[in-house]
């Protein structure tokens, strides 16, 4: 069996299994139990009961590719939504931002009074949102010799989705009678569902061959990694501007990695990085951190929260509304879709009603989504990472 996992194909199926099982979990669980948190739990248990090496990653080779995939991964997260949809739903972006900012000031002021300011900004990013948070500030901490707390982002990330979208879900239920209500009054005014605002660009595309597509997207990346290189910014916000900006002169498609059929290789290979994080954590580590994970979550949580609730004051919009949008930062796609489905299937009483309640929620919170977990977490843990 030993001589076998030295097999990269065999070692690689192993980790893809844990993959494969978390995500047939998720589905199964309507995103209740997050994939990474089976992936990642399951990891550390096989590895501490002997079950599997505790170099078997390294035997994979996978997370070497999942390495250089990075930047090329937020390059594409940069073409994921247009500049013009964001301007439409400006008030769900205020609220979205406005949530983890304030739980971002609260969970540094908070933690690094009880703990220390390392902890508390090993939390921060993750918090926000987002594979991409961890590793970048997973890297940091392994990079200046604080490989000690990698444990802290990495179980941020696995467990924040478990409180927020059962908070999210109560509120969204809440909002939902407050709907129901305007219905039976008559004063509802429902959506108007606009056109698809993004444009697949075929004609300003670099070229309609996936091969080139590709290679456009990993040309971002080597650019932004040489900028990271000759500035003291860091190659994850030069990825991010890059793919932003090259969406916006029609450089490259909508959902760059999806039109070269590679997003899935990608970010399969990027979780095997995510994982590998773990890969030094010992039972020991994870009691002694424990403490501040569960002050992170809890405070970070009720922060966003109160976020929330405050911007949904300040642009007009019902506490009950605006809230569920800021605490999309803990659990993002498919996990924003999945509750308004839920939300308008469970409350609604009849078929029109429901489309009219899934067409009330449904905008708001992907847009909420995407900007907490694509975009502003990658800055949130860039910038913050420089301050170590």
């Amino acid at each position: 069996m030993e001589q076998l996992l030295n097999q990269p194909l065999i070692a690689t199926t192993l980790v893809f299994a844990l993959i494969a099982f978390g995500e047939w979990l998720s589905i199964k669980t309507r995103a209740r139990v997050p994939m990474l948190l089976t992936a990642m739990v399951g990891y550390l248990l096989l590895v501490w009961t002997g079950v599997f090496p505790e170099d078997i990653l390294d035997r994979s080779q996978f997370a070497g590719l999942g390495n250089i995939l990075i930047a090329v991964a937020i390059v594409h997260m940069g073409t994921l939504m247009p500049l013009s949809v964001l301007k439409v739903q400006y008030k769900a972006v205020f609220i979205a931002l406005a949530g983890i900012a304030i739980a971002g000031v609260i969970v540094i002021s908070v933690v690094t009074l009880i703990f220390d300011y390392q902890t508390a900004v090993a939390g921060v990013g993750p918090l926000s949102g987002g594979v991409v948070a961890l590793i970048i500030t997973s890297e940091k901490l392994t990079e200046i010799g604080l490989s000690a707390i990698v444990v802290i982002p990495a179980l941020v990330v696995a467990f924040q989705g478990v409180l927020g979208m059962p908070l999210a879900l109560n509120f969204m239920r809440r909002y939902a009678t407050i709907i129901k209500e305007k219905i039976d009054a008559g004063t509802f005014v429902p959506v108007k569902k606009e056109g698809d605002s993004v444009s697949d660009q075929e004609s300003s595309a670099v070229g309609k061959s996936q091969v080139i597509r590709l290679f456009s997207v990993f040309v971002g990346g080597a650019i932004a990694i040489s900028l990271s290189e000759l500035t003291p910014i860091h190659y994850s916000l030069w990825s991010l501007a890059i793919g932003i900006t090259g969406l916006k002169v029609g450089f490259y498609q909508h959902e760059s990695l999806r039109h070269a059929n590679s997003f899935t290789m990608t970010m399969i290979a990027i979780i095997f990085v995510v994982i590998g994080t773990m890969a030094d954590v010992t039972p020991m580590q994870v009691v002694e951190n424990l403490p501040a994970i569960l002050t992170i979550l809890l405070v970070g949580t009720a922060s966003i929260a109160f976020g929330g609730w405050l911007a949904s004051k300040l642009v007009g919009w019902h506490p009950f509304k605006g809230m569920p949008v800021a605490l999309t930062a803990l659990f993002g796609f498919p996990g924003d879709y999945i509750v308004c489905e839920e939300v308008s299937r469970s409350t609604a009483r009849n078929k029109e009603e429901e489309k009219m309640i899934f067409d009330e929620l449904l905008s708001p919170m992907l847009i909420g989504g995407f900007t907490t977990v694509t975009m502003a977490s990658v800055v949130i843990a860039g910038i913050l990472i420089q301050t170590l």
